[in-house]
C-alpha cells in the first residue's frame, strides 16, 4: 500500500506544469504581459484615436487660453490614411499640426490654429480684414463671420497669397500685432500631412470644458 501511494504522488507531481510549480514566475509573466498590453494600447490610442496637448502662448486667446488642456481627435486622420488620403479639415476647424518651421528645440513643435483657406484660394489681409477669394466667391468673403464670433475682429498685417496645393492657410484667433505666428507672418501654409487632427474637446479648466 505504501508503494502505491508514493507512485500516485509522483504521478501527480509529474502532471503539474512549470508555472504551477513556480507561482512567482507565473506572476512575473502576468505582470510583464499586462505592461506590454498597456504600452501597446497606449501606442494605438495615441497614434490612431486621440492625443492631448497643453495650449502654450496666447495666439488663440478669445477661444483658448495658455494652460488649457485639449483632446485632439485622431480618428478622422486615421480614417483618411486608411483610404490613402490626407485629412482635409473643414473651414473654420481648429487643428493641431506639426510646425513645418520647427528647428528641433523649444516648445513650438506643435501648433494650434484655425483653418481659413484651402489650396488654390487667394487670401488677402488688408486694413485689418481677412478675405478669401475662390471660384464660388470671386468677389471674396470674410470667413471670420462664419466662425461664431470667436476670432478677434482685427487682423494685423498685409498679405496677398495663393494657398499652394496640398496645404492649408491657418491663423490664430488673436491676430492683433504679433500675438499669433501663423500663415500671415512667417509660419507659412501647413501641408496636409503635418496635421495631427482637429481639436475635439477642452477638458481643462474643468469649469470651461467645451467641444469644438
Amino acid at each position: 500500500m505504501v508503494c502505491v501511494r508514493i507512485n500516485a504522488m509522483e504521478t501527480k507531481v509529474a502532471k503539474t506544469t512549470f508555472l504551477q510549480r513556480n507561482p512567482i514566475v507565473k506572476d512575473g509573466i502576468s505582470i510583464v504581459g499586462f505592461i506590454v498590453a498597456v504600452l501597446i494600447g497606449t501606442f494605438i490610442l495615441n497614434n490612431y484615436v486621440f492625443r492631448s496637448y497643453n495650449v502654450v502662448g496666447g495666439s488663440m486667446e478669445g477661444t483658448l487660453s495658455p494652460g488649457d488642456r485639449i483632446i485632439v481627435n485622431r480618428l478622422p486622420v486615421t480614417w483618411a490614411h486608411l483610404r490613402n488620403q490626407h485629412y482635409l479639415p473643414p473651414r473654420g476647424q481648429i487643428i493641431v499640426a506639426e510646425n513645418p518651421r520647427f528647428l528641433g528645440h523649444g516648445p513650438d513643435q506643435f501648433i494650434i490654429k484655425r483653418v481659413v483657406a484651402f489650396e488654390g484660394e487667394r487670401v488677402v489681409v488688408q486694413d485689418g480684414i481677412l478675405t478669401v477669394y475662390n471660384d464660388e466667391f470671386p468677389e471674396g468673403f470674410r470667413p471670420d463671420e462664419d466662425f461664431g464670433g470667436e476670432p478677434k475682429t482685427y487682423t494685423s498685417g498685409e498679405i496677398d497669397v495663393i494657398v499652394p496645393r496640398g496645404e492649408v492657410f491657418v491663423v490664430g484667433d488673436n491676430r492683433e500685432g504679433s500675438s499669433s505666428h501663423d500663415s500671415r507672418n512667417g509660419l507659412g501654409t501647413i501641408p496636409l500631412f503635418d496635421i495631427v487632427g482637429p481639436a475635439g474637446v477642452r477638458i481643462y479648466p474643468f469649469n470651461r470644458m467645451r467641444t469644438f
